[in-house]
């Protein structure tokens, strides 16, 4: 409901605007020091990149007052040191690279023992190998290639060339193909999923390292995508395969097991797949291997799961490597989109007992079942209750000990994450992180230890290393934020309004500006991004900085964030509230949070509201200057998806479902299409797209100003040349964004041409 002001009130705004006429470069610089490239060097006591040497050491990069530095903690002796002296190994690699090397400011995130005084480590795409007694490093050309997965025993890599699998000795160099007959739109391995390519190929390694499953990526009937670049000369035009919503023909995946000692290539014997995975929009990992496949321990087969194209059905089936025979075990159907996780693929197979772990959300909420694998009857629900199971971390086979993170089941903010050990008969439910606090968990390849994160929005992280069996931990770090601070910084307010139907609670974020008065009225700036697959929020861990929301309140707004329905991390009735209805995109929990806060609060004022998003959020941010014209006034919409018809089918097909086209011409996906209300348009609309964006692709931005100009609406348009998706804060997009909402939500003048010191350094 928004508010009658009273005469006082009208002259006190009135004041307000017309002090607040011209921004000076001093504001601005007030908000880039809200910016993380600030605010993260005041933070120290981090545990940055994590990772376990072997079983029994972490290692990991921390900023201290003197820098980066890189630790190794020894869980057996309960000891924390420097891992290797900075100052020389900066010496050794400034040698190697011909480059001046900062020993405060390393240059690379992590590094690998390779021995007790050997590490591994990539600097511009190249791999040294170094030693840390004598510190001399040299190029590791036993090292795997960027375009290549390694073998479990590390002495193989596989790579892609001309269409089929090859395999290369990392100790001997050589090279000798895997497959013989693949050919162009029809090879082997092939990581193309339309929205994302890569070289590596997509294959999941046995673990004796002497198979692999992989498949035929067949996109021979698939329609094709291109981009343009911009360039004084003839443009370099890039095309490539990429299907759309109600395709007759889109990826299918011919699934094989090649012997990598006879290099001999067994097709599974089943019908091609569809190019779906449980758990996202591609069926590769973020290492190249392919998902929803899980390998018995002593190679024989293995287990995986295949999807229908509108994501309604997983069906389980085993595979034996030998000979390719396949058996069904069962499969499991959802009115709308099976996923098995939350946070990654969350099933298991257990050969050794011939039962799999599966993750289904059945009871409206996702938890572990323990299934037969002969029979696919269900032999046990392992978890239960008004909560979620996130991601299913490890399986001892031998103790039947499941280790996994969990939410909603401690009470307080439903999005923390915790980490839970159970054992497969459902005993013995144990809570391995008792603060009601977010814990980000990283577990040891055998499952013993854990680093545990524990933080809140407003808490710093203190960083425990613990032991499963025994459930103790112990400090290594605890985070610093005084410096912070020195800047006028704070963190942003967590809050929980209702949804539009004032039911279910959603949760959200706010942020002021640090010269906050609450005699003031401030507008609104709504940052969203819509999901499905995320929520605007993202990490609930302690950040210094979230994109620049605390910066843009900087300038005199109040921002506000929330994940709306729609969103996962919670029941599944609440992930799929608008399945089949992308047009919703929870933009009406949006304006109910930003009514519900204006009522609460005096000093928001709630009839200047502007938005902001970008990819989804592009879209979701045009969508609701369109569906709310008399609520939001200006909107900054970057590489919107628009209309999914124009965006990678295996998107649109599982949250939107299959198209179905009319006899009139309309089709289902209308309903989403952002082209079809511009004749709404009131407010101020900036919509920006990169002309090289080969995920979202620049069509979609064009069909809505094709029809903006169509209606003869006014707006504005920025193109940036030779961008791809990932310029949402690039500098000058930043820049026109806070400019935009300035000008036309805050009524004032932003300093000409503003430069950023920190981000352009």
């Amino acid at each position: 409901m928004r508010k009658l002001l009273s005469i006082s009130a009208v002259f006190a705004l009135a004041s307000q605007v017309s002090y607040a006429q011209q921004l000076s470069v001093e504001d601005y610089q007030r908000a880039e020091q809200q910016l993380s490239a600030t605010t993260d060097t005041l933070v120290t006591g981090t545990v940055d990149y994590p990772r376990w040497s072997d079983e029994q050491r972490l290692t990991y990069r921390s900023h201290t007052l003197d820098g980066n530095r890189f630790y190794r903690y020894d869980v057996k002796q309960q000891k924390k040191e420097l891992a290797f002296d900075h100052k020389r190994l900066a010496e050794a690699l400034a040698r190697i690279t011909e480059s001046e090397v900062d020993h405060n400011k390393l240059p690379f995130r992590s590094f690998r023992f390779t021995d007790k005084n050997t590490i591994n480590l990539k600097v511009k795409q190249l791999t040294y190998s170094c030693n840390i007694t004598s510190y001399l490093c040299k190029k590791d050309n036993m090292a795997p290639k960027e375009n290549e997965l390694v073998s479990p025993d590390g002495k193989r890599a596989v790579f892609i060339k001309g269409h089929n699998l090859w395999l290369r000795d990392l100790v001997s160099n050589e090279e000798r193909p895997l497959t013989t007959d693949g050919i162009e739109d029809f090879g082997y391995g092939t990581n193309n999923a339309g929205w994302i390519r890569d070289d590596k190929p997509v294959v999941k390694w046995s673990p004796d390292s002497k198979k692999l499953t992989t498949f035929r990526h067949d996109s021979r009937n698939v329609g094709d995508m291109g981009v343009v670049s911009t360039i004084v000369g003839h443009p370099k035009i890039d095309i490539w395969k990429y299907p759309l919503p109600g395709d007759e023909h889109i990826f299918t995946i011919h699934r094989v097991v090649i012997d990598v000692e006879q290099a001999k290539v067994i097709p599974l014997d089943m019908a091609p797949d569809a190019q779906r995975s449980t758990i996202t929009d591609h069926v590769a990992g973020r290492d190249g291997s392919l998902l929803d496949v899980d390998w018995a321990s002593d190679s024989s087969n293995f287990a995986f799961v295949s999807s229908s194209r509108d994501h309604k059905k997983a069906t389980l089936r085993i595979a034996d490597a030998a000979t390719g025979k396949v058996k069904t075990v069962f499969t499991e159907t959802e009115e709308s989109f099976f996923e098995s996780g939350v946070g990654g693929i969350s099933w298991r197979y257990l050969a050794k007992t011939n039962e799999v772990v599966w993750f289904s959300q059945r009871s409206d909420w996702g938890h572990l079942y323990l299934i037969d694998a002969s029979s696919g009857k269900v032999k046990k629900q392992i978890t239960h209750g008004d909560w979620t199971v996130i991601t299913l971390l490890a399986v001892n086979e031998k103790t039947g000990k499941l280790i996994f993170t969990g939410a909603g089941r401690e009470g307080s903010d439903p999005y923390f994450h915790y980490l839970y050990s159970v054992n497969k008969d459902g005993s013995d439910l144990t809570l391995l992180t008792p603060e009601k606090k977010h814990h980000r968990i990283t577990l040891s390849e055998d499952g013993q230890y854990f680093l545990d994160r524990s933080s809140t929005y407003e808490q710093p992280e203190v960083s425990y290393l613990g032991d499963i069996t025994t459930g103790k931990r112990i400090v290594i770090e605890k985070m610093d934020i005084s410096a912070l601070s020195t800047i006028g910084w704070q963190a942003p307010t967590p809050f929980v309004v209702k949804d539009r139907n004032g039911e279910q609670d959603i949760y959200g974020l706010m942020y002021k500006p640090s010269n906050f008065d609450k005699n003031k009225q401030y507008p609104v700036v709504n940052y969203l991004y819509p999901g499905p697959q995320v929520g605007s929020i993202r990490g609930r861990h302690f950040r210094s900085a979230r994109g620049d929301n605390q910066a843009i309140a900087e300038l005199g707004f109040i921002v506000i964030e929330i994940d709306a329905l729609g969103t996962p991390g919670r029941s599944k009735s609440f992930h799929e509230a608008y399945y089949g209805n992308m047009g919703d995109s929870g933009i009406p929990d949006q304006v109910a949070a930003i009514k519900q806060l204006a009522e609460k609060y005096v000093w928001i004022d709630d009839s200047r509201v502007g938005i902001w998003g970008h990819s989804g959020g592009g879209f979701a941010s045009t969508r609701a200057l369109l569906t709310f014209p008399d609520f939001y006034s200006v909107a900054v919409s970057q590489a919107g998806n628009h209309d999914n018809r124009l965006y990678e089918d295996d998107w649109g097909e599982k949250w939107h479902g299959l198209e179905v086209k009319n006899e009139d011409g309309t089709s289902n996906y209308d309903s989403q299409a952002n082209q079809l209300l511009v004749d709404n348009l009131k407010g101020k609309l900036l919509i920006a797209h990169g002309t090289t964006d080969t995920n979202v692709h620049p069509n979609n931005t064009l069909v809505v100003v094709e029809a903006l100009i169509k209606a003869n609406k006014d707006f504005d348009m920025l193109l940036l040349p030779n961008r791809g998706h990932g310029f949402a804060r690039e500098p000058f997009m930043m820049r026109k964004r806070w400019d935009y909402f300035v000008t036309h939500l805050l009524g004032a003048t932003p300093p000409k041409e503003y430069f950023f010191e920190t981000l352009n350094k």
